[in-house]
């Protein structure tokens, strides 16, 4: 492990984020009518997902597969989430927060696992901004709608700064404890501010010479 990331420090936190997530996944599984069993399905999709994805790139078995805690802490996340979902659906905002939290938990401790295994700066970024947001877009495609980090809100930007940040730093020979933070911080704030004041990058049909969404789809039924 990368001089900086206790092994101790980083399973904590990637425990943390996985059930943080999970939460969000037997959410997501709740307010489409899916049974238990489906609550704990996404939640763990959500919750490993992107560190299986992560793990995958890089060329090694999934962590999530070798240490059962992982396992067990998402299925709790989904377990609780379905016996606790009238108390945690009046709680929007603390789980919006708690799901910054995870994607600034994943996107550093994600970094720092594709760092450690030698990828490149561009790679590493990439990967710890995937492990943040692999399991949410997975769990998107799961019940039939198009992954929110591609429609609205900040939310791979924050990942890829975060990650962005643990990498540049290891690169510049700084191992110390301070830069995870940092990253982890710069992470959550921004993904808060962009749900806190509505931010969102512009969408393709908002940019210069745009075409007008309706002769898309009125293309789309009749090509000729």
């Amino acid at each position: 492990m990368l001089s900086g990331f206790s092994p101790t420090l980083i399973l904590v936190l990637n425990l943390a984020g996985t059930f943080v997530f999970g939460i969000s996944g037997g959410m997501a599984a709740v307010r489409r009518g899916l049974d238990v069993f489906g609550a704990v399905v996404l939640a763990a999709v959500v919750g490993l997902a992107g560190g299986i994805i992560r793990d995958v790139l890089i060329g090694r078995p999934p962590a999530t597969f070798r240490d059962w805690r992982y396992l067990a802490v998402a299925g709790g996340a989904g377990l609780v989430t379905s016996l606790m979902h009238p108390a945690i659906d009046r709680m929007q905002r603390p789980i919006d927060t708690m799901d910054a939290g995870g994607l600034a938990l994943f996107s550093v401790t994600g970094a720092a696992t594709a760092l450690t295994f030698g990828l490149g700066t561009a790679e590493s970024i990439i990967l710890g901004a995937l492990t943040g947001i692999g399991g949410g877009m997975v769990r998107d495609v799961l019940v039939g709608e198009i992954p929110v980090v591609l429609r609205r809100g900040l939310y791979a930007i924050p990942a890829l700064i975060g990650a962005g940040i643990v990498v540049l730093a290891y690169r510049q020979g700084d191992r110390s404890t301070a830069w995870p933070i940092v990253a982890a911080a710069a992470c959550f704030l921004i993904r808060m501010a962009g749900l806190r004041y509505d931010l969102n990058l512009p969408t393709a049909t908002d940019l210069p010479g745009r075409v007008d969404p309706r002769r898309l789809r009125d293309r789309e039924r009749d090509p000729s």
